[in-house]
């Protein structure tokens, strides 16, 4: 068996070791914290994500050992494979800095300010990189894109003129369930989400299109203004299930659930896709066994109050049962 081949990658003055094929973006990822740049398109269980929304430039100041010579231009890390010997900067130019603001300005070019009403707000990416990259007003002055309401079912709502076109839950339609029936109709600034017929989305993996969606274009109806999210005790819990994993998460207000969502990592990224029936039908507690509070990695206000309780030392309960 041959030997794997690994390439040495600098990111910001941090020096690592990856598997030849990988991407800047992944390999940002294994530094992780800041220099990890932002993204909103890439998702690294779909195939074909990435390259569309442009946050995640980074700057190449040395292309490799045999030629150092700098790419000419920003470069999305998502779908820049490293070389050997290649640096890489992110948040140590200037460069990038200026170029994912004005990158966060276009994506607000026509985003409504519904974060007041909206429920993703709390653990919405849109919000946490216009906070952290993002500049205080805007320069457009024109009227923003309004789309026709489209119908997609009982249990999905869309908001097309939130949406970024990431085209994240298109993929996730296409390579999970058996049959696609929404994507990207019409091209440039008509570019919308919808079905081409007026018709629902029931496929029984659709309902992971909610979690995939970066932004607030697809929400949960069973969940629709409910509860703030910060408000909301998210559990861990599972259930044996004959169509997925069963592991989820339990986002609960008292005694009662008000939704059910994928588990997701530090990215924001789902780590198991879970079915229709988990999601939308199971919303008792004793459908479910809860193993305890979920560990939060979002730095936004999603994982505010959220507090799991620390076990006493040993001594400190033997001294409280004599007293």
């Amino acid at each position: 068996m041959s030997e794997q081949t690994l390439f040495k990658v600098t990111v910001d003055n941090i020096t690592i070791e990856v598997p030849a094929g990988t991407t800047i973006l992944q390999a940002a990822r294994q530094i992780g914290g800041t220099v990890a740049p932002p993204a909103m398109c890439y998702y690294s269980k779909l195939k074909g994500s990435g390259g569309k929304c442009r946050t995640c430039l980074v700057e190449v100041s040395k292309g490799s050992e045999k030629d150092p010579r700098p790419m000419p231009k920003l470069v999305a890390s998502c779908r820049t494979t490293v070389m050997d010997g290649m640096e890489v900067k992110n948040i140590t130019s200037e460069k990038v800095l200026d170029a994912r603001a004005g990158i966060v300005e276009f994506l607000l070019l026509n985003h409504p300010l519904d974060c007041p009403i909206c429920d993703q707000a709390g653990e919405c990416h849109l919000q946490d990189l216009s906070f952290e990259h993002g500049k205080s007003g805007t320069r457009y002055e024109f009227q923003r894109r309004t789309f026709k309401k489209h119908d997609l079912g009982k249990h999905i709502q869309l908001h097309m003129t939130r949406c970024i076109l990431c085209y994240r839950c298109v993929f996730t339609a296409d390579q999970l369930t058996n049959k696609r029936e929404h994507g990207i109709l019409d091209r440039g600034d008509h570019a919308e989400i919808a079905t081409h017929i007026e018709k629902s989305l029931d496929n029984e993996f659709i309902g992971n299109v909610i979690d995939v969606c970066p932004v607030g274009a697809l929400t949960d109806k069973t969940f629709r203004f409910k509860s703030r999210v910060w408000f909301t005790k998210p559990v861990d819990a599972h259930r044996n299930c004959d169509k997925c994993s069963g592991k989820v998460v339990l986002w609960l207000a008292g005694n009662d659930v008000l939704r059910v969502t994928g588990r997701k990592d530090e990215w924001g990224e789902v780590k198991e896709f879970i079915c229709n029936t988990c999601r939308f039908e199971k919303k008792n507690q004793e459908d479910w066994m809860i193993e305890g509070p979920r560990k939060l990695n979002r730095h936004s206000v999603i994982s505010q109050n959220h507090y799991a309780l620390k076990p006493k030392p040993f001594k400190a309960l033997e001294n409280t049962a004599k007293q």
